[in-house]
């Protein structure tokens, strides 16, 4: 090769591998940050938009302009090319046939990729695997830098009183939330003994949170569903009490269509802890309301 373009028929099997090797667009665009580290290029996408759309844009964007981005371009196609195994996709719902699809298409991309690997000298090629992993590790780094500092505060929250408990709960649901870049409509507050919120995730949710001392009965259900019921019809609740459920507020609240996901302190851990991501939770948890009728899918059931 001697002229440095990127030849178009390389492109569809490229949009084909980012779009299947990452299901949630936060990943996406964590990934797309530490190829291409120009601000421009990422904050000018639609983030709003779907996954395979993003991808669209900015991989044409870049072809069509490969005189100023052909070393973007370049780099892009070799890190994607480089992900060697997607296995986070595995903890999905059909994680084994999204994980199966991956491969393939990352397959796909790596048997027309060698020439233009051949077009970086070793050293260039290394150096740029280097940046890479460094970028990659950092956003890694204070991910985890967060979680530790949320798992502190949590487990100091079970020895407060419950007053204090409940303010210290509210930080903590709103450092949560915003780990995960989850869109909160304004931030959690205390409204008497519960914390009252709403965020969107693939739709519109309400929030309530509860920390008492004793399991959640049936009637603070009853409450938040029909508060749910004067929203819109794709309108979702979140309950989280800290101290789970009465067996008949979960069954009773699963025996009609349901209206809410219900999360309690395990399941919070779970995320803290690393385990589970908070979009996988919440998702699998809604998914599986849908398809079953049952509104409390433990983080437990899903690890395991």
């Amino acid at each position: 090769m001697t002229t440095k373009r990127v030849n178009p028929a390389v492109l569809h099997p490229l949009k084909e591998a980012l779009t299947n090797a990452f299901w949630y667009k936060k990943d996406l665009r964590a990934f797309l940050t530490s190829c291409l580290g120009r601000g421009e290029l990422i904050a000018h996408l639609d983030w709003t938009d779907y996954k395979r759309s993003i991808v669209a844009q900015l991989v044409d964007s870049m072809a069509a302009n490969q005189h100023r981005y052909f070393e973007d371009l370049l780099n892009l196609l070799l890190a994607t090319a480089d992900i060697a195994d997607p296995s986070h996709l595995k903890r999905l719902e059909d994680g084994k046939v999204r994980y199966e699809i991956a491969v393939e298409s990352l397959d796909t991309l790596r048997k027309v990729v060698e020439p233009y690997r051949r077009m970086r000298t070793e050293e260039e090629e290394a150096a740029r695997r280097r940046e890479a992993e460094r970028a990659q590790a950092e956003m890694q780094r204070a991910i985890n830098q967060k979680l530790d500092e949320l798992r502190s505060e949590f487990y100091e929250i079970v020895g407060l009183s419950a007053q204090a408990r409940g303010y210290a709960l509210e930080k903590f649901l709103n450092g949560l939330f915003a780990l995960y870049d989850i869109d909160a409509k304004a931030p959690f507050r205390i409204t008497g003994e519960q914390i009252d919120g709403a965020f969107t995730f693939e739709g519109e949710f309400l929030v309530e949170a509860k920390w008492h001392d004793e399991p959640t009965p049936v009637s603070d259900l009853d409450i938040f569903a029909g508060k749910v019921e004067r929203k819109l019809d794709n309108t979702l609740g979140l309950f989280v009490s800290m101290n789970g459920y009465q067996d008949s507020a979960i069954e009773i609240h699963s025996r009609r269509r349901p209206v809410m996901i219900l999360m309690d302190g395990s399941d919070l851990s779970a995320v803290i802890e690393g385990r589970i991501p908070l979009p996988d939770l919440l998702r699998r948890k809604r998914q599986h309301a849908a398809r079953t009728g049952d509104i409390f899918f433990r983080a437990y059931d899903i690890l395991s």
